[in-house]
């Protein structure tokens, strides 16, 4: 009985956080202002600025696809040559050689497609390097890349008789500072408060 009651008040938990989250990450794809936007609006609009991007700018759906599997493209052979090349590479004081091709490509396409499968022992494996820049980093932006592929596909639906998804660099650039970001400093301090070294 006991099992029960903790899994029905976990499910409880669940579903009270999920109100205030699903209306503060309504507001950020919307381009609403929300508690955190004075701190991290300057941040996403920097990252606009480097990118080059406009912040208004409608994509159609070919672009929005074309603009993912771009992004994506570079994700998966980024972090396949890097698995590949982390023996001639810093972060490595375990002198840790290349990982084979075939283990490096299917890491890679786990993790640009937010699998995140994983068929080693990552410390006896990969560089710190590797996993750092490489892992984590696939961590945040495929997890982005989905909810943005997400958010294009519900515009898709309710905006049928109007032109655009919106933009792929803007969802993607709002996902990753104003939701995940937080999110995970949130978790982290709960876990570290928990004592999750």
């Amino acid at each position: 009985m006991n099992a029960v009651l903790q899994y029905l008040l976990y499910l409880a938990s669940l579903i009270a956080l999920a109100i205030p989250l699903e209306t503060y990450i309504k507001k950020v794809m919307d381009g609403e202002a929300t508690f955190l936007s004075k701190i991290l609006t300057p941040c996403e609009n920097a990252i606009y600025k480097v990118m080059r991007v406009k912040k208004d700018e409608q994509m159609n759906w070919k672009k929005y696809v074309a603009s993912v599997l771009v992004f994506s493209g570079i994700g998966l052979i980024f972090l396949f040559l890097l698995q590949l090349l982390q023996g001639q590479l810093p972060g490595n004081p375990q002198h840790l050689p290349g990982v084979k091709w075939d283990l490096s490509f299917n890491t890679a396409v786990s993790f640009v497609t937010n699998t995140n499968w994983q068929a080693y022992s990552g410390e006896s494996t990969l560089s710190y390097l590797s996993q750092a820049l490489g892992l984590t980093v696939q961590n945040f932006v495929s997890a982005a890349t989905g909810i943005a592929v997400l958010f294009a596909l519900i515009r898709g639906f309710t905006k049928v008789r109007t032109d655009g998804l919106g933009s792929f660099w803007v969802d993607l650039t709002r996902t990753v500072i104003h939701i995940l970001l937080p999110l995970n400093l949130v978790i982290a301090i709960c876990l570290v408060g928990g004592g999750v070294i």
